[in-house]
């Protein structure tokens, strides 16, 4: 059982920067890594990046590649997403989620993944 809980989301101007949090817990919290997923209202819920349980390796979507990026603390407990030169098609519910360590499927596919935070609001006016 892993449970996930998101902050840190709110209501940017386009440009403007936000960095979320995810509280990670549980004890099978060390068979998992976190990814990160939004969804647009009237959308699918979608791949944003994801950090493997090493470190060494950080996917992330093309539409946020330069702008967003991830990174966690020493125990693994916290991880964030760090939102730079946010764009009003950033707006969406952010998730954080638990993938499966060894699995088939792409980092980018929800099926990797078995746990989810609440989610977070994330709004950018132009």
């Amino acid at each position: 059982q892993v449970r996930l809980t998101e902050s840190g989301g709110g209501l940017v101007q386009a440009g403007g920067s936000l960095r979320l949090s995810c509280a990670a817990s549980g004890r099978t919290l060390s068979s998992y890594f976190i990814g990160w997923f939004r969804q647009a209202p009237g959308k699918e819920r979608v791949f944003v990046a994801a950090m493997n349980w090493s470190g060494n390796n950080i996917d992330y979507a093309e539409s946020v590649k330069g702008r967003f990026s991830v990174s966690r603390d020493s125990g693994k407990t916290t991880h964030y997403l760090q939102m730079d030169n946010l764009k009003p098609e950033d707006t969406a519910i952010y998730y954080c989620a638990a993938g499966q360590r060894h699995a088939s499927w792409s980092v980018m596919s929800r099926r990797r993944y078995d746990y989810w935070g609440q989610g977070t609001q994330v709004t950018v006016s132009s």
